[in-house]
């Protein structure tokens, strides 16, 4: 990890607390062509490794892919095509048999089956979606699969917006769940602990992104109630996602089409990040 003061990625730190947090990880696939939005993970998918899915649109025509990179190895396990859309979430539900993806309508999810979805990783084919379903928002998406809920909100660059849960049933249908949550101006992307909403928020290319991590339970729903720790990231931060005891992050500004401008982000970065998920822990305790 990065003494204080040190940082290893492209561009200004962000914040002491994000560089003692986060180290540079996996290269992101396709930079040249596409931006990365999404990010989940597809876990022991061929029985015994897990997979990171990043979901990346094309800015020139909206093709839509679905990359597939091993956790471990970093290695390109390969891409499948969707049909076009701005893929700004993903949520896998492994033990169900299904991926949601964000559609390019704003209130609705594709549903995906995961046995289609990995041979089109595979071998780098089209994949046909198995349905879709209406949901509050699809701006990002999270999947809890303990409790097989899928967390789908809103984008709001100026007010903070909002979330809803919902239960996958076996069929990969969509039941809404009771509540709404509040969720931060900007989110971009979530991942769910048993403790934690960790949401990823950004807006612009050369501010800085906001990771905020806030407590699960009473006064969650409303974050001017809301028991919290937030710390600055890089610029233009988008999905985030677990796998086994790491949290991810993904950053669109690396793709070629932000970089190849005359405004360029602040930071450019063209991997993964990750940080330990007992390190989270303790900086939301002010342990450090």
């Amino acid at each position: 990890m990065p003494p204080r003061g040190k940082h290893d990625y492209p561009g200004p730190s962000a914040s002491v607390t994000y560089d003692r947090c986060f180290e540079v990880s996996h290269v992101v696939p396709h930079l040249q062509t596409h931006v990365p939005q999404g990010l989940a993970t597809w876990p022991r998918w061929n029985g015994a490794d897990d997979l990171l899915l990043i979901t990346a649109y094309s800015p020139r025509d909206r093709r839509a892919y679905v990359i597939g990179v091993d956790a471990t190895t970093g290695k390109r396990v390969g891409t499948a095509k969707l049909r076009a859309s701005h893929v700004g979430g993903i949520a896998v539900f492994a033990e169900l048999g299904w991926a949601f993806v964000s559609s390019a309508h704003k209130r609705k999810v594709r549903r995906y089956a995961l046995n289609e979805l990995g041979t089109a990783i595979r071998k780098s084919t089209y994949v046909r979606q198995a349905g879709s379903d209406n949901v509050f928002g699809s701006s990002f998406l999270a999947g809890e699969s303990d409790t097989y809920t899928l967390w789908a909100g809103t984008f709001d660059a100026d007010e903070r917006a909002a979330m809803r849960a919902y239960e996958v049933r076996k069929n990969g249908s969509l039941r809404a769940r009771e509540g709404v949550w509040q969720v931060p101006k900007a989110t971009q992307g979530l991942a769910v602990t048993k403790s934690l909403f960790v949401y990823s928020c950004s807006w612009g290319r050369r501010n800085r992104s906001r990771i905020y991590l806030v407590r699960r339970g009473e006064g969650s729903s409303d974050l001017a109630r809301a028991r919290m720790r937030v710390f600055r990231a890089p610029s233009m931060s988008e999905g985030l996602t677990l796998s086994d005891r790491d949290l991810y992050v993904v950053y669109e500004s690396g793709a070629r089409a932000y970089r190849k401008g005359e405004h360029k982000p602040r930071n450019i970065i063209g991997r993964l990040h990750r940080a330990r998920l007992a390190v989270l822990e303790r900086v939301f305790r002010g342990n450090t």
